[in-house]
């Protein structure tokens, strides 16, 4: 146990210490008006102001969450269902799978507009902005994972005669979990960004409240409602982390080779 403890501290020490130095640093610069306070709120003052207005932030940030959850949920359901289907049906993944990249390189912020149109302001439009730029990871990681099964295992498997979906689900799923959860967290940082360009075409939550605060010249509100976002993207990818390590843990086969 004091091992274990020792060798966190020894890993995040540094991060920890850089840190501090930097807040120091910034609110030194603050301080002594080196930067002007409106243009950058000294950390103290952006402290301040999320405790003063904590009942809006709280309140913006679960409803931030709510989005992205839905989004991420539906991404993953869809994503390796899309994935399957073309892994199954190799001209639907021709047919279809340059398309599906090609939309991925469209800019969300161009086609949020249109989301407004179709499914009008509020949480639909925010849940569709986060599932749109969260799918695609999902989708090609999971592919290229079903793709890449060993062939030694695969040749080893068809021994006891499977069917074809035994194969797929028994052997070259587990195989792909690893691709699946890589996807999943490059998603996650996505979806949060996704959700936040949403709400500011949209409405509602920390890109209503950001950019509320920026027609304001709140800035220490922008630097609050950027941090929780940040910290909104960072417990997801926390609690992904935590989800894996236990996953890996008690089923060590699931590691890539």
């Amino acid at each position: 146990m004091l091992a274990t403890l020792r060798l966190w501290i020894t890993d995040k020490l540094p991060a920890w210490i850089f840190l501090a130095g930097l807040l120091s640093v910034w609110e030194l610069i603050v301080g002594r008006q080196w930067v002007a306070s409106y243009l950058l709120p000294s950390p103290l003052q952006i402290l301040d102001t999320t405790l003063d207005m904590w009942p809006d932030i709280f309140s913006a940030t679960l409803s931030t969450a709510r989005s992205i959850l839905w989004g991420l949920g539906l991404s993953l359901f869809v994503g390796i269902t899309s994935a399957l289907i073309f892994f199954s049906i190799p001209i639907a993944r021709r047919a279809i799978l340059p398309f599906c990249i090609f939309f991925q390189t469209v800019p969300i912020i161009a086609i949020a507009p249109l989301l407004v149109i179709w499914f009008g302001y509020g949480q639909p439009t925010v849940n569709a902005s986060a599932f749109i730029v969260s799918l695609f990871p999902i989708l090609a990681n999971t592919l290229t994972g079903l793709q890449e099964t060993d062939p030694q295992l695969k040749e080893l498997f068809k021994l006891y005669k499977p069917t074809r979906w035994q194969l797929v689900f028994k052997l070259q799923i587990p195989s792909a979990i690893p691709y699946i959860i890589t996807g999943i967290k490059i998603s996650a940082g996505l979806a949060v960004v996704g959700a936040i360009v949403g709400e500011f075409i949209a409405g509602g939550g920390l890109g209503s409240l950001i950019d509320a605060a920026r027609t304001q010249q709140r800035v220490d509100l922008v630097f609050s409602g950027v941090f929780m976002s940040s910290a909104l993207a960072l417990a997801l990818v926390y609690a992904l982390n935590l989800i894996t390590g236990f996953l890996f843990r008690h089923r060590p086969y699931l590691r890539k080779q």
